[in-house]
């Protein structure tokens, strides 16, 4: 049910300051001011429990080219104070209803001197506040370009954080952890190498921010709905604890082209004194549009398995030949190339893989490498670099998809764009209607390298847009979505839950790369997941990637107990068992637990959580009685303390543990665990060791 009614929790207040107005959130624990300086420079300031946690900041833009800009000068002409409440129900996610409950204060502004009007929209929930600008149908604001928005979240105090650098082309960065007054001396070490980068300032950071107080306050700064304008990064002012808005340019260096009526995306403010409740927290998704997509029945979970693996390690290519050093589409003639004898998208190597599938129940397998262009695809700002839908000569697309159709099993299709995005939006109807007619449901794309055209960032207003068009055209054909290399996700899967999965942060492919902190997936969740969910890739059961490729000397900074929790861990709807059948061979009863878990829950319960350090999930499957429970560990050794309370009661269950061994630990004994069954019910607790790296993961089973 939803309710909207005019709100009597406004309060009015006079002070130095313009007309100060307050909002209070539904349970009370936050209270928003908004107020106007004496110049008329728009203000905010944030309390959750009488602590401020933001102190007064100023709120506006700047405009290119305008000599007055939308800073200040401004009188309230008219504020409007409502309550929202309702459930809804999501296509997929960690629960199957969703509360959207918040008080909202829209405050309109006039401009002296320009006749110029905003709205300031502020909505708080009882886990924290989002706020947007909202440009309305007028004379004298029709078309402007931002030169950059100067919203601030002023910090108040030194607080711990949780950070990536700023970039206007990439996540792919482990997290460091750090006073906010340390940045500045940390962040070059930070920025470490990535095939297409751009920093913009030594305290420029990236969204999802997670900070913590030294009093034990929780702060997360993100974005919500980022639609038709430039990703948001945050720059510290390191004198005053500062943090202000930094928009993506693009290649002419401006910030976002508006056109009246629009509005930016939600700013916002998660605050909590339970790390749990930053982890529970919906208000992302909770700014977002409910789905645009009416018939939503195609849309669903997918676990899967991927020719994808082998090639990240090396130990096989993409490309078909070495004979062509340059290829032409069109021109190049790969049925008379000699195959090079390593290409992994061959005909019996995908059979290999659907037969797994099939063996093991996955839904689905990933194959990259499958279409022409893979010889010299990267690196030299190509345009026309693939066509998507003309196969090597080893790739057969309709006697695979046969196949794969026999076993009950769906081929997922990979986009490579190389980033040359033009070159995809020129394909992008032939290359969805070829999937639809071969049988493919669901598409990884991927924007590596430099965007064309040139100049362009990853990041800026033109490049979301292109992000969220493939994203629009792929619903028109049914088809689901889980882009790589995109910008980081702000809940847009409501509106749009054919967006199944996202990378936009460091993956397990980093793993093959030179390794990633064994306690990154301690920070992710507070972090990159807070917009959405990630496709990780987990599962990982050979560490040494020496023993996949000689020449290879990373190691995975994971034990197998922590890969196993990984699938509670970090929601996703799309789930990968991202090693090869070979190795899941040589641990079957580990890998039990990969064929057992769900990928689509109906309740989550978030038992303990700290950033960096530790998160215990249990999760209930959909449409059953069975519960999944997953501990990530960081770098020290802890016992887990839980209790099963989020059973039925009444019921019995037996519960398989998958743990670290005694010994085990992330570098020197990463494959030691132990497996156990016990009977627990509802009033059952459980003491449980997780090593350096790792961590325990548990199917609890109803007895019948």
């Amino acid at each position: 049910m939803k309710k909207l009614f005019l709100a009597s929790f406004l309060l009015f207040a006079f002070s130095t300051v313009a007309q100060a107005q307050q909002l209070k959130s539904p349970e009370g624990k936050f209270v928003m001011e908004f107020s106007l300086q004496n110049d008329g420079t728009p203000t905010y300031n944030l309390k959750y429990k009488n602590k401020e946690v933001v102190k007064t900041s100023k709120l506006g833009l700047e405009l290119k080219g305008d000599q007055k800009s939308l800073l200040n000068d401004f009188t309230i002409a008219d504020s409007k104070a409502t309550t929202f409440d309702e459930n809804w129900k999501p296509v997929w996610g960690e629960v199957d209803q969703i509360r959207n409950h918040y008080n909202e204060l829209a405050v309109t502004l006039n401009q002296k001197g320009t006749d110029r009007q905003i709205v300031i929209r502020f909505r708080l929930f009882d886990d924290g506040l989002g706020f947007r600008y909202e440009f309305p149908t007028q004379k004298n604001l029709t078309y402007f370009i931002i030169k950059e928005e100067r919203t601030q979240f002023a910090m108040a105090g030194d607080h711990t954080a949780f950070w990536i650098p700023g970039d206007y082309d990439t996540q792919e960065y482990d997290y460091t952890k750090s006073k906010l007054s340390e940045i500045r001396g940390l962040s070059e070490k930070a920025y470490t190498a990535n095939v297409s980068q751009k920093s913009f300032s030594p305290t420029g950071v990236q969204t999802s921010l997670m900070l913590k107080t030294n009093d034990g306050i929780y702060i997360n700064l993100h974005e919500a709905a980022l639609i038709n304008y430039s990703c948001m990064h945050l720059n510290l002012d390191d004198k005053n604890m500062i943090f202000e808005s930094w928009l993506t340019p693009d290649a002419k260096g401006d910030k976002g082209y508006m056109q009246a009526p629009s509005h930016s995306p939600w700013r916002t403010i998660m605050v909590s004194d339970d790390a749990r409740e930053i982890l529970a927290s919906k208000m992302t998704l909770n700014l977002n549009d409910p789905s645009k997509i009416d018939d939503t029945s195609w849309i669903k979970p997918v676990k899967y398995i991927g020719v994808w693996w082998e090639m990240i390690t090396g130990k096989s290519s993409w490309s078909y030949t070495n004979d062509f050093p340059t290829v032409q589409l069109g021109v190049s003639d790969f049925s008379k190339a000699k195959p090079n004898g390593t290409h992994g998208a061959t005909n019996a190597n995908v059979k290999k893989y659907i037969d797994f599938a099939a063996k093991n129940g996955f839904d689905a397998v990933l194959v990259e490498g499958w279409n022409e262009g893979w010889e010299d695809w990267f690196g030299h700002s190509k345009d026309y670099v693939f066509d998507f839908v003309t196969p090597y000569p080893d790739f057969d697309v309709k006697g695979l998809h046969e196949y794969a159709k026999s076993k009950g099993v769906k081929i997922i299709m990979h986009h490579e764009t190389s980033g040359s995005v033009r070159n995809y939006e020129r394909h992008m109807d032939k290359a969805y209607q070829f999937m639809k007619d071969n049988g493919y449901d669901a598409v990884k794309s991927g924007y590596v390298g430099d965007i064309l055209p040139r100049g362009e960032n990853h990041y800026d207003q033109w490049i979301v847009n292109h992000y969220q068009y493939a994203i629009e055209k792929a619903a028109d054909y049914k088809i689901m979505v889980n882009a790589h290399e995109a910008v980081r996700p702000t809940g847009i899967c409501r509106t749009y839950p054919n967006l199944i999965g996202n990378e936009a942060a460091r993956g397990t492919e980093y793993q093959a790369f030179g390794g990633s902190k064994p306690n990154h997936v301690t920070v992710l969740p507070f972090t990159r997941l807070i917009g959405g969910p990630m496709d990780y890739t987990p599962g990982i059961f050979e560490m040494d990637i020496s023993k996949m490729n000689p020449d290879n000397k990373s190691h995975v900074n994971s034990t197998i107990a922590n890969q196993l929790a990984l699938y509670i861990t970090m929601y996703s709807p799309l789930q990968m068992a991202a090693d090869t059948p070979e190795n899941y061979d040589r641990f079957p009863d580990a890998f039990q637990f990969i064929k057992d878990v769900a990928v689509d829950w109906s309740e989550s319960k978030y038992i303990e959580a700290e950033p960096g350090d530790f998160i215990t999930v249990a999760r209930k499957a959909k449409g059953t009685n069975n519960w999944f429970v997953g501990n990530v560990n960081g770098e020290t050794s802890r016992t887990s303390n839980i209790d099963f309370s989020f059973l039925e009661k009444g019921k019995k269950y037996t519960a398989t543990i998958y743990a670290d061994a005694k010994d085990a630990h992330y570098k020197t004994n990463p494959q030691a665990y132990t497996i156990k069954k016990i009977s627990v019910t509802s009033k059952s607790k459980l003491s449980q060791l997780s090593a350096p790296g790792g961590g325990y993961a548990i199917s609890i089973i109803e007895t019948k």
